[in-house]
């Protein structure tokens, strides 16, 4: 699970997201272990991020992630089942603040991946 949440955390800063937050959610959701919340610069990049992700997700661990909102590309979903992922627009991100619902405490991971 670990090398799974370091895969997505890899590959998302790898295809240039910006803000990339991983979230624990052990003890407090049952949906899944971590939440990773990064943006794209626009609905092109957003679209790119998630399209690369699951074809990595196959090609490494055989995991056909579940995806919604692509076609958008304001704001897409990636169920990696153990790892939920949402790529946002900013001005989608900012609306939605999904950040401040789950961190009530900033226990979250900012900035990029090194």
């Amino acid at each position: 699970m670990e090398q799974l949440l370091e895969a997505i955390l890899a590959s998302v800063d790898d295809d240039k997201a910006e803000e990339i937050v991983q979230i624990d959610l052990r003890g407090r959701s049952d949906v899944a272990d971590y939440m990773v919340i990064c943006s794209g610069r626009s609905s092109r990049q957003v679209a790119s991020i998630s399209e690369k992700l699951a074809d990595r997700l196959k090609e490494t661990f055989g995991i056909v992630a579940k995806m919604e909102g692509k076609e958008t590309g304001d704001w897409v979903l990636i169920d990696a089942s153990d790892v939920i992922v949402h790529v946002f627009r900013p001005e989608v991100r900012e609306f939605y603040q999904l950040e401040k619902m789950w961190l009530p405490s900033g226990d979250a991971l900012r900035g990029s991946v090194v």
